[in-house]
């Protein structure tokens, strides 16, 4: 007699992996009366390529599907139970009493129970269940993504990554490689999902970026930017519990897929941002990752078009897979959604002109909006995910040592301090454009040689240069500052007041009147100084 717990071959013909019946095992945890329910209470089912979700009374759990895909490997009831123990130690650990541990789901007496004597034929990860609304995809369904979330999120993504394990010389290319050589023969597979000539440019583009980056990938894992991650750090893996962003669902069958670049990690977060329109999100978490980062974790941003790319191209790849398990509406929907990621792959690969680096630099007394300006005007400048925002007030703290909202004392806005604030905005400048990234240079820029010097730093790179200048009546400068909290900005009412003595020079940036339409300004006063 076969063994029923031995693998098959993947059924359905292309994009079907399934390797093993589970009906059974899902209408038993369909059914109420296995969870004790009381009457009228319902389990819900949620569905995803690699697993079913049922969520009964206080608990929620997660079944693996008995799946067979190149990258990851479902196929024997061992291996979905390994998995299952392995989701509970490494996201658990991210998720303090979310998980509770792997529940056997056994036959006894002739029929499936949840736990217990019997015969195991099937395990579930049990977890502590959650507000299926609070999950990130659902808030930025109901545009509920607030700029405070966005900002914990941003925190809540650099701790993950200071704690991940390093894994110093991890072949972050050749396992890029990897993923590329698998979504070629998936897209050769499904071609009526996948054009064969657009699935031909894609791997064209991919092989040509990531040969140009393999030297810096190298460089990058020998110093420890390679570490054992979430893995798949995207909303619908993101839940706020007591309002804080929680990472849930890590990578736990492959410590090689786990296993990335932080950037590499970061972007798949920041491309499912971007493709669901939440641009300004993105933008934020982006440049509050990079506040908290070591400088050399700029010159990783020449890689992230390739690593935003196959984020997107896998996100179709997976979503082509899981199709199997949709009918009707859902499907068409589905489809949709794979020929969205699909084309987004392509764009991020993509060169138009307005992708192109550009140096913009905003200035003002403080309290005149530079802040909220370079905001709302990053995600519209240079390539996804926006331009890079460096801040004077963020790199004086970091160049002191303080926190971000620690105020400093008097002597660090000397003289003496202010230059090296200005030298090192323009260095960061300088990084940051090098990459192929756009940069927003936020600072008072009071001095006619501040503003020169950071026009110079465009010039020497060859890119173009657009100065904004902000002016705010002396009043309403007062009202801002004195509204601040928790705020980089040490300014107060005494500052705004001696600012307003300063002798600024001519003012040849074009003047701005903030809020405005996001890139409006840099493109109306683009120029090569």
């Amino acid at each position: 007699m076969p063994d029923p717990h031995a693998p098959r071959q993947p059924s359905g013909g292309p994009g079907q992996h399934v390797v093993a019946d589970q009906s059974a095992v899902f209408a038993a945890l369909a059914d109420p009366e296995t969870h004790g329910l009381p009457p009228g209470e319902r389990v819900t089912r949620i569905d995803t390529h690699g697993a079913a979700v049922f969520l009964a009374g206080p608990f929620a759990y997660k079944v693996k599907r008995a799946v067979l895909f190149p990258f990851m490997d479902f196929s024997t009831l061992e291996k979905r139970r390994a998995a299952c123990a392995a989701e509970v130690e490494v996201s658990g650990a991210g998720a303090p009493g979310l998980y509770l541990g792997v529940v056997p789901i056994v036959r006894r007496n002739g029929a499936l129970a949840l736990g217990g004597d019997g015969e195991a034929v099937e395990h579930a990860v049990k977890m502590r269940r959650f507000d299926t609304a609070l999950t990130l995809d659902r808030l930025s369904e109901r545009g509920a993504l607030t700029p405070e979330i966005a900002r914990a999120l941003a925190q809540t993504v650099a701790a993950a990554h200071a704690a991940a394990p390093v894994r110093r010389g991890f072949d972050t290319a050749g396992r890029l490689a990897s993923y590329l050589a698998d979504n070629t023969a998936e897209f050769a597979a499904r071609p009526d999902l996948f054009p064969a000539d657009a699935a031909a440019e894609l791997t064209k583009r991919s092989k040509e970026a990531l040969e140009h980056v393999a030297p810096l990938l190298r460089a990058r894992s020998a110093v420890g930017f390679a570490r054992r991650c979430h893995g798949d750090m995207h909303l619908r893996n993101i839940v706020l519990i007591d309002g804080a962003p929680t990472l849930f669902d890590a990578i736990e069958f492959n410590d090689d897929i786990a296993t990335c670049d932080v950037l590499y990690d970061l972007a798949f977060l920041l491309m499912d941002l971007w493709q669901r329109g939440e641009r300004a999100t993105a933008s934020t978490v982006f440049n509050r990752y990079l506040w908290t980062a070591d400088d050399a974790m700029i010159d990783g941003l020449s890689a992230l078009p390739l690593f935003l790319s196959l984020r997107a191209a896998i996100r179709a790849k997976v979503e082509a897979a899981g199709l199997g398990h949709l009918e009707g509406t859902a499907r068409a929907e589905g489809e949709a959604r794979v020929r969205h990621a699909f084309a987004a792959a392509l764009g991020f690969l993509a060169s138009p002109p307005e992708s192109m680096p550009r140096l913009v630099a905003v200035g003002g007394l403080s309290g005149s909006g530079k802040s909220t300006w370079a905001a709302r005007e990053a995600p519209g400048i240079g390539r996804a995910p926006g331009a890079v925002i460096v801040r004077s007030d963020i790199e004086r703290k970091r160049l002191f040592g303080a926190a971000e909202s620690e105020k400093l004392p008097p002597d660090a806005y000397g003289a003496e301090a202010g230059e090296k604030v200005y030298a090192r905005l323009r260095a960061l400048a300088a990084r940051v454009i090098s990459t192929g990234q756009s940069v927003i240079v936020d600072a008072v820029h009071a001095r006619a040689e501040e503003r020169a010097g950071i026009e110079a730093v465009a010039r020497a790179a060859g890119v173009p240069f657009a100065g904004c200048w902000l002016d705010a009546p002396a009043a309403e400068l007062v009202r801002r500052v004195e509204a601040r909290k928790g705020d980089a900005s040490d300014a107060d009412a005494a500052v705004v007041r001696h600012q307003l003595s300063y002798d600024l020079g001519e003012i040849t940036w074009t003047r701005c009147h903030p809020p405005v339409s996001s890139g409006a300004a840099a493109q109306a006063s683009d120029r090569r100084p």
